[in-house]
């Protein structure tokens, strides 16, 4: 990021967090087994792991946290996403979560009616592995566009045609998976790659706020 940058990204941080950042959910809870809707559709997820037609080659797992996810990361599963999502999609009621920690990755599942939306964090041992990690995915991700300009808001990005967003920060790999989930969702009509991103925003500005 550049100097000349770096203030309009500020500014579009700034803006995010004018709502606020609520804390994270609690202790992650034992999740079903990966399946088409498991948060492995980009690098934030185990290399090995394929979702939502993702294939990725093997490669060197991140180094393991045995005491569990850092708070940052719990914060995917936390009230600012939901509340971002249920005003997005206009639902009367808070949808239900699973979360689980496995391999360095903490994984939210949304369950909606269309189906189930994925937003996980990839915790790398520091942020020149965790770049690592995605640029492989984005190179093997089908389909993937980086996020240039202001809309990455300083950080690699990237996002893929069926609906995912990935963004790189610190050690961290956030990936907010919306693949299971039809073309367009919600009464406005919004599309995956449009809520996979502005959740992707949000989170960020959470980082940010309390980093």
């Amino acid at each position: 990021m550049t100097p000349r940058t770096a203030p309009l990204v500020s500014l579009l941080l700034s803006s995010l967090l004018l709502a606020g950042c609520a804390g994270p959910a609690g202790s992650p809870t034992a999740a079903p087994g990966p399946g088409k809707g498991s948060p492995t559709a980009s690098a934030a997820a185990t290399p090995q792991a394929t979702a939502g037609g993702h294939h990725h080659a093997a490669a060197s797992a991140p180094r393991k946290t045995p005491d569990g996810p850092s708070e940052a990361a719990k914060m995917v599963c936390g009230d600012q996403p939901m509340d971002r999502l249920t005003a997005i999609l206009h639902l009367q009621q808070d949808p239900h979560t699973v979360n689980s920690w496995a391999d360095s990755t903490f994984t939210c599942t949304y369950h909606l009616t269309d189906g189930a939306l994925n937003i996980a964090v990839q915790e790398a041992p520091d942020q020149a592995q965790a770049l690592t990690y995605f640029n492989a995915g984005q190179a093997l991700a089908k389909n993937a566009t980086p996020i240039q300009g202001l809309a990455n808001l300083g950080f690699p990005a990237y996002e893929t045609a069926d609906g995912t967003a990935v963004f790189q920060k610190d050690s961290f790999i956030l990936t907010v998976d919306a693949s299971d989930l039809p073309a367009t969702i919600g009464p406005d009509a919004v599309t995956r790659n449009a809520l996979a991103y502005q959740l992707s925003t949000t989170i960020l500005a959470c980082w940010v706020e309390h980093h």
